[in-house]
């Protein structure tokens, strides 16, 4: 079995169920904020993203997308892990499309949208590289955040760092030290980059 390989079924194993996902939802809102999101009040709930119909791909998404916090967007989630299937009628409910598979590869195959998201997701990848070279390919521009010099183990086999992170986007992120905002911590690098189309 690959490394990737390997991660993947440590990845799998540590999501469960999904059933209960608020501690990476929690996360998530952070992750939002650095990326660069607004987020709204509805009467119902401080945390929704209004995008105001544009197309987003969130690459590595996962069971709880921060699509589904999103109103007035077009959205796909492209996440390699077999999920539970309630999941996938959560999306469908919600109109956001699911596709299982590898995002070095499928992101090729779904066309171009007006933003990719990846966010917390890189150091699972088989490629990390691939992954940002598809995303400026096919994305107007690339919202990111992702944990840097950070050690690798079975479930997270790359080291990222904001070195690589700058050339593989051709631009300048920034980097901050978390201590346990919103149960993050750690060096985090973030930012909104622009693709090529």
């Amino acid at each position: 079995m690959s490394i990737w390989s390997e991660a993947q079924k440590w990845e799998g194993s540590w999501w469960g169920t999904c059933q209960n996902t608020y501690g990476e939802e929690e996360k998530q809102l952070l992750y939002a904020n650095r990326m660069g999101l607004q987020n709204f009040h509805n009467g119902k709930s401080p945390y929704n993203f209004d995008l105001q119909g544009k197309s987003v791909i969130d690459i590595g998404g996962g069971p709880c997308s921060i699509l589904l916090k999103c109103v007035n967007v077009v959205g796909t989630v492209i996440d390699p892990l077999p999920l539970p299937e309630w999941v996938s009628e959560r999306y469908k409910l919600a109109d956001i499309k699911y596709i299982r598979g590898e995002g070095e590869v499928c992101l090729v195959n779904t066309g171009h949208f007006d933003e990719v998201w990846i966010y917390n997701v890189l150091q699972h990848t088989s490629d990390p590289e691939a992954i940002i070279k598809n995303a400026k390919k096919y994305g107007k521009i690339i919202r990111i955040f992702e944990w840097v010099d950070t050690v690798s183990n079975e479930g997270h086999p790359h080291i990222l760092t904001e070195n690589k992170l700058n050339e593989w986007l051709g631009g300048e992120g920034k980097v901050e030290m978390l201590n346990g905002q919103a149960n993050c911590s750690g060096r985090c690098y973030y930012g909104i980059f622009i693709g090529n189309k």
